[in-house]
């Protein structure tokens, strides 16, 4: 189930820095780092990728916690009390982009996803004890095993989620520099604003420089424009078009 693209490459490397002549037969064998792969895709695609961190957070807060306790390459997680719900969730909220995160991915998002791609696996990610709000990491998931021998992945899956946020920020970064860039464009002879503006909508550009720079260009465009309306030919009144953008930028479902 290789879904090969950017960041694959990335995950590969770091299961060879573990797992060296193993790690093709540890990533077929696992189905909790091919999702990971599907769900990394966004972090070298296009202007219109939408990376949602809800489900990667609540698989790294749950590594995080079975390897801060101590149950890494150990036996006796079964006899672990869980995880308390609001400890998982403030740590989700301490994270890169997190602070506004929702218990969705923690009570049913993630393992809803998880099912989708694995449908006859019989496994999800998270366990969970409704009664107390105690939260497990499924450690069958991250058992495996290849020519009779047990590797675990936490540490691996917790170092590729944090390098796919890494790929995240980085990409901030560069749209934080092209709003920059737009600021000073006033300041750019025509050549060169209409060159930079035409960089803006490759389709590897972040998707917030994307949509507003579109908006940007048809605003201007439309703006230029008037109608005429009315009740009769003697009484028209004379506007100039408007072009509205509801919603914000990046939202899930695309603005309006």
């Amino acid at each position: 189930m290789t879904n090969n693209h950017q960041f694959t490459q990335v995950i590969f490397e770091m299961l060879n820095k573990y797992f060296d002549k193993n790690a093709e037969d540890i990533f077929q064998n696992s189905p909790l780092l091919q999702y990971l792969n599907i769900k990394t895709k966004s972090a070298n695609k296009g202007s219109k990728s939408r990376p949602s961190l809800g489900n990667h957070y609540a698989l790294y807060v749950l590594v995080e916690d079975y390897i801060n306790k101590g149950f890494y390459n150990q036996k006796n997680y079964e006899d672990y009390e869980g995880a308390r719900f609001s400890d998982l969730l403030r740590r989700q909220r301490e994270l890169p982009f997190g602070e506004k995160l929702q218990n969705h991915a923690l009570n049913h998002r993630l393992n809803m996803e998880f099912t989708k791609y694995f449908p006859t696996l019989g496994q999800k990610p998270i366990l969970r004890d409704l009664e107390t709000s105690r939260y497990w990491i499924n450690e069958n998931l991250l058992i495996i095993k290849v020519a009779k021998v047990n590797y675990n992945i936490a540490i691996v899956i917790k170092e590729i989620i944090d390098a796919y946020v890494n790929a995240r920020q980085q990409s901030f970064r560069d749209f934080m520099s092209y709003c920059d860039e737009l600021l000073e464009i006033e300041n750019k002879d025509n050549n060169e604003a209409v060159n930079f503006i035409k960089s803006l909508l490759r389709p590897n550009v972040d998707a917030r420089v994307f949509e507003i720079t579109s908006y940007g260009i048809l605003k201007t465009f439309y703006g230029e424009q008037k109608i005429f309306w009315g009740y009769s030919l003697e009484e028209l009144t004379e506007d100039n078009l408007i072009l509205y953008k509801t919603g914000r930028t990046n939202a899930n479902d695309g603005g309006n």
